[in-house]
């Protein structure tokens, strides 16, 4: 059956049309710029790359010409091909803890904490709605980014904070990626042969998280309420000492929203290197830029810091570590740079491995030393996959 998983951002809309169960890619591509000024679509099929500028005003006008491009282009000859779609929902609150089939209560639900998710539930939604009219025999399952990590304990979820804002506002840690935390956890139980594997997973990207598993399940992770939490990152500051933003506002005149902006689009590696590419930022790395070795040294750290917290966290019986997404797949000087600062936990960099291993280049592995005590994998992550093998599963059912 054909499947089709889609991933609705801000001003975006990514997709993949799957030939299901064989997990078969038949088509990809995104959409961007929604909203905005020179928003176009781009679509790789049968070898082929379509791209073109085309205005459209929301989410319920790139549905559309998706849907138009998938006929155009002989992608399928008709809309009822597709027989079910999958969409990535970023938060999903404390109401789910799996993959469900959208019915009209799912999507009031989902309505009801869009205020946790401000700027990506709402399209999410938007995106379901255009579905379900375009395609309204398909079945539409929503596959929550919050998901994985709602097996946390409270003692491990909730703020030393006034108990009052948890039971009435949602206020908690919620965790972010878990779409590909989980589709990580899977595969390295494949690669390890252990069902329940206890599992490190740093996924790095521009937006960057660490998960501790344990028996398989999430017992923490470095996002928090928001995404801003955890590790510095890309453009997000990570965690920060929460009194320095009423302290700036004073000194500087700044308004709650505009430090807000600073500490998610101007922070992190944006912040202290003056840039947020790793492309760029390694190759001034090489050159030995001064604020950029700073900026690495200070980066790696945060990440060293959530592997030895989870390491204690799951009593030092740490089946493998791993790292994934487009830095932690790709990007050689980063790992290695965190391994050389794992040394005291046994954990040794095969320098030989890392340089080798390139997920881009269709090369995933292991990174460290026979003789480390931890393996440490770098495997590719599939958030999209991961989409629709629950749509697929929840279509059967």
């Amino acid at each position: 059956m054909k499947v089709l998983s889609v991933n609705a951002g801000s001003s975006t809309l990514k997709f993949r049309l799957y030939e299901m169960p064989e997990e078969k890619v038949i088509m990809k591509g995104a959409i961007e710029r929604i909203g905005l000024e020179g928003s176009n679509y781009s679509i790789q099929f049968n070898g082929e790359k379509y791209k073109e500028e085309v205005p459209l005003k929301d989410h319920q006008e790139a549905v559309q010409v998706l849907l138009q491009k998938l006929l155009s282009l002989q992608v399928i000859s008709s809309l009822d091909e597709i027989e079910a779609v999958g969409h990535r929902i970023v938060h999903g609150g404390s109401l789910y803890s799996e993959s469900v089939l959208i019915q009209d209560s799912v999507i009031q639900e989902i309505e009801g904490i869009c205020d946790l998710a401000p700027l990506h539930n709402p399209a999410n939604l938007i995106g379901i709605r255009a579905f379900q009219e375009a395609i309204p025999n398909a079945k539409q399952v929503g596959c929550f980014d919050t998901a994985f990590h709602q097996t946390m304990k409270e003692v491990d979820y909730l703020y030393p904070v006034p108990y009052a804002w948890y039971q009435t506002y949602g206020i908690r840690k919620y965790g972010f990626h878990g779409l590909s935390h989980r589709f990580v956890t899977e595969k390295l139980s494949q690669l390890l042969g252990k069902e329940a594997p206890n599992l490190i997973i740093c996924h790095i990207g521009n937006g960057a998280s660490l998960s501790a598993v344990q028996d398989g399940k999430c017992i923490d992770t470095s996002m928090g309420f928001t995404p801003n939490a955890g590790i510095m990152m890309g453009t997000r500051s990570g965690d920060i000492d929460y009194t320095m933003i009423s302290y700036l506002m004073k000194k500087s005149g700044m308004s709650l929203e505009e430090v807000d902006t600073q500490l998610n689009k101007a922070s992190g590696l944006e912040g202290i290197a003056g840039r947020s590419d790793l492309r760029d930022l390694d190759e001034a790395f090489e050159k030995k830029e001064e604020r950029v070795l700073l900026a690495f040294d200070m980066y790696t750290n945060k990440i060293v810091d959530y592997i030895a917290k989870y390491y204690v966290k799951l009593n030092g019986q740490v089946d493998a570590i791993c790292f994934t997404a487009g830095g932690g797949e790709n990007d050689s000087i980063i790992r290695a740079e965190v391994l050389k600062k794992l040394s005291s936990l046994g954990i040794f960099l095969d320098e030989k491995k890392n340089n080798e291993t390139i997920v881009r280049k269709g090369i995933e592995g292991t990174i460290t030393t026979e003789d480390s005590k931890i393996p440490v994998y770098v495997v590719g992550t599939d958030e999209e996959l991961m989409i629709a093998r629950d749509t697929y599963q929840l279509s059967q059912d």
